[in-house]
Formats: C-alpha cells, structure tokens, sequence
C-alpha cells in the first residue's frame, strides 16, 4: 500500500498596489478616458455622435469597472456623458444624422 502526502495552502490574495499589474485589464480606464474625450467633444463642438459615443464608452467602463475602482471618477465621467446628450438635444432638437450623411448627398 502506497502513501500519499496531501498539502493545503490557504489562498492569500495579492496586496492591492497602485501601479498596472502585467495581467491586468485596463479596459475600463481607457473607455472613461475616452468618454471623457467624446463628452467634452460633444459639449464643445454640437456633436451629437459625439456624445452619444461618450454615452457608449461611459457605459462600458461602468460596466467592466472593479469594486476597488473610484466610483467617484466613474460616476462624472457617466454624469457628463448624459448632460452631454441632453445638451446637444437642446441645443437643437432635431433627430441625428450620421457624419457620413453629408458625403451621399
């Protein structure tokens, strides 16, 4: 009869560090930069693809956000995204027409 030599090692999650880990996904990072850039864009400029994209990429980083990430920075790049639908719809309240509309005329 043969013996077997069973170990168990408890789980320790990693120290939480400031800097990028090699692994991880900085996804939500790019997409609230992003939308940050299509806000503003869309605030500035009267584009309203443009905030609708910032709507798009806020979305996405809220949804691809960690539970240690900060809400806070999350939160206005969403809020800014939104006053920036809604202000370009003031602004003139007609329906979008696609940027590529004007090349097909």
């Amino acid at each position: 009869m043969t013996r077997r030599l069973i170990v168990y090692v408890s789980f320790k999650a990693p120290a939480p560090s400031a800097q990028a880990v090699p692994g991880e996904d900085l996804t939500p990072d790019y997409m609230n930069i992003l939308g940050m850039i299509f806000s503003m864009c869309g605030l500035m400029m009267r584009l309203k693809w443009c905030a609708w994209v910032a709507l798009y990429c806020s979305c996405i980083s809220f949804a691809n956000s960690r539970v240690n990430d900060d809400t806070k920075q999350i939160l206005s790049s969403f809020m800014l995204s939104i006053s920036a639908v809604v202000m370009s719809y003031l602004q003139n309240p007609q329906p979008m027409s696609p940027p590529w509309a004007s090349l097909l005329q």
